[in-house]
């Protein structure tokens, strides 16, 4: 394992996603039980994708969490598929990890046909709570959640909100094997936004594979801007980011 820092975040590069996300799920479990010796709840926002399968699979075999004093909250979902359809990311999560340990609560970012509705239910919840963590990852257009740099607000004054997709993200999820062609891949979606994922108490960014190296690079010698929305884990006084070997190739 190699480390280094880069303005406030700390970088841990790891020969193989196994290390990684053993050692991302390790981290976060010591934080949840720093944040559970202080309070009796503690609340996480969770990433669906599969560059985030190594730290989930670590965490539900982790037996030093306790699960049953955890607020799991849901990061983005697409607008228009199906409610069972296999790629909305409450589902990828649901078979991931919600499903897998007793959680206290699981809060869905559950769409809907009155989306309006539906990001008031979702606000008042992220308002009424303060959260202790987020486990996340970066797209390959340096995403965080879908704040693709067309849309991404540092200063947003939204906690939840509707976004157009770019193309780069939309391929993404045919890159990842979610969908067979880009013309499948939804245009919009819900996402919480840069300052909601930014406010949590503890961010942990997961983000192993060779199609991340270039989102990797600028992320942490680029300038911190909308350019690149996971630039700005560089500003958070308790963020951590790790890779493997792929993932930092360019570094």
């Amino acid at each position: 394992m190699r480390n280094f820092k880069k303005d406030n975040l700390e970088v841990y590069i790891y020969r193989n996603r196994q290390l990684m996300g053993d050692a991302a799920a390790k981290d976060i479990s010591d934080c949840i039980k720093g944040v559970l010796a202080n309070k009796s709840e503690c609340n996480i926002i969770f990433a669906a994708a599969p560059s985030q399968n190594d730290v989930l699979g670590s965490l539900i075999l982790n037996k030093d969490i306790d699960w049953s004093k955890i607020n799991a909250y849901h990061m983005d979902e697409y607008i228009g598929l199906e409610e069972s359809a296999p790629q909305r990311f409450g589902n990828f999560l649901k078979n991931a990890i919600f499903d897998k340990v007793p959680f206290k609560s699981i809060n869905y970012i559950a769409y809907s046909d009155n989306t309006d509705d539906n990001i008031k239910r979702y606000q008042e919840l992220l308002l009424k709570n303060t959260i202790d963590l987020v486990i996340m990852g970066i797209g390959e257009n340096g995403h965080i959640a879908f704040n693709d740099p067309h849309v991404a607000d540092f200063k947003d004054n939204k906690p939840i909100k509707v976004v157009e997709l770019d193309n780069i993200c939309r391929q993404q999820q045919v890159n990842d094997g979610c969908f067979a062609s880009i013309e499948l891949v939804p245009t919009h979606a819900l996402t919480l936004t840069v300052p909601t994922l930014f406010n949590g108490g503890n961010l942990f960014c997961i983000v192993p594979a060779k199609n991340k190296d270039k989102a990797v690079y600028e992320t942490i010698n680029g300038s911190i801007d909308e350019h690149c929305p996971a630039s700005i884990l560089r500003l958070h006084k308790n963020a951590k980011l790790y890779l493997d070997d792929q993932s930092s190739a360019l570094l």
